[in-house]
């Protein structure tokens, strides 16, 4: 018998400063049975933090070519192909070619992708968004996480501010590109 996704319901009041983006979001997500929660909870924060109009969790460990989640044009376009955790170079490379734009949330090291991105070839590589989440907000949300969650994001500066169950966790977000442009 195979095993089914578990749905979990997210109810994030979003303050990101930075982009001027404040929005109440009621989101569903599907967790994978071999999805960790760590992962689960990135692929929220990487939603929050790339909200726009047409943003969407897709198929993901579902479906391979697919990425955590994107923004789509009604004609089936990519805009924006938005990975989570440490995809495969190659994968990359593709969904550059694939979409206007690339990102990856992460709550590892980045030197860990960037490392192996260095000595490969990935197109436009240079242009592609290496996030990297602060642990400690990652982690705070990971072991709150219920069927039904609630809490409040705040982005200023590239700092974030994670409030839950009356306790706030802050960290620094980190960008970079994928491949030093300079290389």
């Amino acid at each position: 018998m195979a095993l089914t996704a578990t749905m979990y319901r997210f109810r994030v009041d979003l303050s990101d400063v930075d982009r001027g983006v404040y929005e109440q979001l009621d989101l569903r997500a599907a967790r994978h049975p071999s999805e960790t929660l760590r992962y689960l909870v990135t692929r929220v924060l990487a939603y929050a933090l790339s909200h726009q109009d047409g943003i969407a969790f897709t198929r993901g460990l579902f479906e391979a070519d697919e990425p955590a989640l994107w923004v789509r044009q009604p004609d089936g376009r990519v805009d924006h192909w938005i990975e989570v955790g440490r995809p495969a170079v190659d994968r990359l490379h593709k969904a550059s070619q694939r979409a206007a734009r690339v990102s990856v949330f992460t709550h590892e090291p980045p030197e860990l992708l960037r490392r192996e991105a260095s000595g490969a070839r990935v197109h436009r590589g240079n242009t592609i968004a290496l996030w990297t989440l602060p642990l400690p907000v990652v982690t705070a949300l990971e072991g709150a996480v219920d069927r039904s969650t609630a809490f409040t994001l705040v982005r200023n500066e590239e700092q974030l501010y994670l409030t839950l169950g009356g306790r706030t966790h802050e960290g620094t977000v980190t960008r970079a590109a994928l491949v030093d442009p300079k290389a």
